[in-house]
């Protein structure tokens, strides 16, 4: 006897089947299991730093020689890397037109001395005669106006005659101090106006060491500080120094400040230009110093994954950096003692996800 499934049935059964299936896949969901991440606990220690910047051997004092006076030059006598001496002369001018402007100022100071002697003449005459009563008192002071204009001029004349001669000496240019040519302005047969650089002359007496140091360190650094000055080709070669002078504004590029240390006794090898590395200890203060693997990013500013321990989940939270380097970052603000920051499995994390922790210390 065959049997016989309405279809009514047929659909109830499907339907009691497919729901006992679906009940059976919901139990078999479970919650994610926390992420193993590895973390530390924040605190404040103790540490220092050792900043080390590249730069250069300067002369402590430099100074542009040139001439006072405009002309074509017509000698130079020293060149760059020359050791010239004090009162030296190291390049000439043309002097014709100097010479000739003194001839007339010694003339014109001539003239004016013949008139002083006529005006005097004249004067004494005029004193004798209104003595006798055969001159006018007009006479007698018109003798006067003339005698004292005469000498004025011969004033005049001999102050004339000094500049002629200082112009003259100008047509030399004389080294001031000792010290060594270290840069070049003209060449002869040029003409060349008054002040322009002919030689740049470094004086003897001292070298710095020149460095373009950023704002943090400046802050950090004491104004005594001993700073350890090596040739950068030659690290054998040292020498120590402090800080003598601090540019008062910031490179509008690099917003770095010139900085020039004084170098004690610096040995032969560290000469003008050479590339040197300074190096400071920075006093010791209390700092929060995290791995540098903890450190990620959000809105584009470093950030930290702190763990909640009421709840065991993460949260990012944004931070100020005082220092970073390859093994470590050292954090300025937005952490406290006694935070839980992850130090490992930072990138799989998402905010509010619940983590176990493999390692708290500090």
């Amino acid at each position: 006897m065959t049997t016989t499934v309405r279809p009514l049935a047929i659909v109830v059964m499907l339907g009691a089947s497919l729901l006992l299936a679906g009940c059976g896949e919901e139990a078999e969901v479970e919650a994610p299991a926390p992420r193993p991440v590895r973390v530390v606990t924040v605190e404040k220690v103790m540490g220092g730093q050792v900043a080390s910047f590249t730069g250069e051997v300067l002369a402590q004092d430099e100074a542009s020689l040139a001439f006072r006076v405009s002309g074509r030059m017509i000698e130079r006598s020293a060149n760059v890397g020359d050791q010239v001496k004090a009162g030296q002369v190291v390049a000439r001018l043309d002097p014709q037109n100097a010479l000739n402007a003194l001839r007339s100022a010694q003339a014109a100071l001539a003239a004016a001395e013949s008139q002083l002697v006529t005006a005097a003449n004249t004067f004494g005459r005029q004193e004798q005669l209104l003595g006798n009563g055969f001159t006018t008192q007009a006479n007698h002071d018109a003798a006067r106006t003339a005698l004292q204009a005469a000498q004025s001029g011969v004033d005049n004349a001999e102050a004339q005659l000094k500049i002629a001669q200082d112009n003259v000496s100008y047509t030399d240019l004389v080294a001031d101090a000792a010290g060594t040519v270290t840069a070049r302005g003209a060449e002869p047969g040029e003409v060349v106006q008054a002040g322009q650089m002919i030689l740049q002359l470094a004086r003897q007496g001292g070298r710095d060491a020149v460095f373009d140091v950023p704002a943090n360190i400046l802050r950090s650094a004491s104004a005594d500080q001993v700073i350890t000055i090596t040739l950068s080709d030659d690290p054998g070669v040292t020498a120590t120094g402090r800080v003598r002078e601090v540019a008062p504004q910031a490179d509008p590029v690099t917003r770095t400040f010139r900085v020039r240390v004084g170098l004690d006794n610096p040995p032969a090898a560290m000469r003008l230009g050479s590339t040197v590395i300074g190096r400071v200890e920075l006093g010791a203060t209390a700092a929060i110093e995290l791995p540098a693997s903890a450190l990620t990013a959000v809105n584009e500013r470093p950030a930290v994954w702190v763990v909640d321990p009421v709840t065991g989940t993460v949260a990012l939270r944004n931070i100020e950096l005082r220092r970073f380097s390859q093994a470590s970052i050292a954090v300025e603000s937005g952490l406290s003692p006694g935070d839980v920051v992850v130090t490992a499995g930072v990138q799989a994390l998402h905010p509010g996800q619940k983590v176990r922790l493999l390692g708290a210390g500090s």
